[in-house]
């Protein structure tokens, strides 16, 4: 099984990748977190928010694949820590890969939403695109760490 962190932007700064790699280095052998990025649409340069999105959504789609589609979505469902550990747990049981979908500035066409089996809300504030990569790793690697009895999450 292995988790990805499927995101529409590819130039981040750089504290945001040390940041992301920071996590997915200490996630264990049998659940890699990886990182695809893709392009944002092309339409967003002549302010078409719509067709934007469309295309990201043909390019977020396509980088997901076979996983299990996991949306970053404002009106999605606030998760606890331990939520997130539980449905880790059993993403692990399952063995599908899952996908965490991260949308642009204007977030996910309603294709990315229909295909999700679930939409995650981190919080009700909303936060840079691009800061949430990292938020989400962390979270993951902190679910991990509660589900295999690691001392990193104390909560």
């Amino acid at each position: 099984m292995r988790l990805d962190i499927v995101a529409v932007g590819r130039r981040q700064p750089d504290w945001i990748n040390q940041g992301f790699e920071t996590f997915a280095a200490r996630m264990p052998r049998h659940l890699p977190l990886g990182l695809r990025e893709v392009n944002a649409g092309d339409a967003r340069r002549s302010g078409d928010v719509v067709r934007a999105r469309a295309q990201e959504a043909d390019h977020l789609l396509s980088a997901v694949g076979d996983a299990r589609l996991i949306a970053l979505e404002e009106t999605g469902k606030a998760w606890t820590t331990r939520d997130l550990a539980d449905y880790l747990d059993d993403a692990m049981q399952q063995g599908d890969d899952r996908a965490f979908v991260i949308g642009g500035a204007d977030g996910l066409d309603p294709r990315c939403l229909q295909a999700a089996e679930r939409r995650w809300s981190l919080s009700a504030l909303t936060l840079p695109h691009m800061l949430v990569r990292v938020v989400v790793a962390e979270q993951l690697y902190r679910a991990w760490t509660l589900c295999s009895g690691h001392p990193y999450h104390r909560g």
